[in-house]
């Protein structure tokens, strides 16, 4: 599978817009939509890994896709990535407006301070 249907599916998965995932990556709508198209013959290694950490998949899967061979490091251990987050959850999220986000985050941070403080009383 290219890059751009991989790229394109992932965008599909999560049910965001081509503008949603450009802004979340920090690159242009433009961009994007060439990476998509395979326009695009080999997007740097920042541009992948903005792209994974906004798709939330690991960066090897789109390097792999990019036509990267394998990625290590110190030692010869592959780099582990890890997505705790339900994906039900980040599609949701990537529906609602920006501000509604912000929102939420912080009241799932304040619940996150009473929670722990309450563990800090109760121990």
């Amino acid at each position: 599978m290219t890059l751009g249907k991989k790229i394109r599916g992932l965008r599909d998965e999560l049910s965001i817009s081509q503008a949603q995932l450009a802004a979340q990556a920090e690159l242009s709508q433009g961009y994007l939509s060439q990476l998509e198209n395979n326009e695009v013959q080999n997007p740097s290694a920042a541009v992948i890994f903005r792209l994974a950490r906004s798709l939330h998949v690991d960066p090897r899967v789109l390097m792999q896709a990019a036509g990267y061979t394998e990625m290590a490091i110190a030692g010869g251990a592959a780099a582990s990535y890890e997505v705790s987050v339900d994906p039900d959850l980040l599609s949701f999220l990537a529906r609602i407006p920006r501000d509604q986000q912000t929102r939420l985050l912080k009241l799932f941070q304040g619940m996150q301070g009473r929670t722990s403080t309450a563990a800090k009383t109760s121990g």
